[in-house]
């Protein structure tokens, strides 16, 4: 595959993201993806969002089922979120105490370059009243 392709796609999924309000899985951006005309395969799919999450130009979370949804990121600096597990509305979260404790975890056992992920998930005050 030449590198011209792979941006092609690339450009086709960040587009695709954009058009997305909140998070969408990546069977659910590949199908809007091919209702718009390109012809980009589900597998490619998975590895644009896999580049573009590792490049932090994407926040990925997962549901209580195992699977990852994803949003072009919003905020680029380090942060969180807490999704409702029922309408999938989802708030970014900065949480410096959680870093600091990270932080000194991970100086506890010697570790460096340290990344983490925190997925919290419940049910928003709006689905709590319904």
């Amino acid at each position: 595959m030449s590198a011209t392709r792979n941006t092609n796609q690339r450009r086709e999924v960040i587009r695709a993201l954009e058009r997305v309000r909140g998070f969408v899985s990546a069977q659910d951006l590949h199908g809007l993806i091919v209702r718009d005309g390109a012809e980009v395969a589900l597998a490619t799919v998975y590895s644009q969002l896999k580049k573009l999450s590792d490049s932090h130009l994407v926040d990925v979370v997962m549901t209580d089922r195992g699977e990852a949804l994803y949003r072009r990121c919003v905020d680029d600096s380090h942060h969180h979120h807490l999704s409702c597990r029922t309408c999938g509305a989802t708030v970014e979260v900065d949480a410096p105490e959680l870093e600091r404790w990270a932080s000194d975890i991970a100086e506890r056992f010697g570790y460096h370059e340290l990344h983490h992920v925190l997925e919290l998930n419940g049910i928003c005050p709006s689905c709590s009243t319904r």
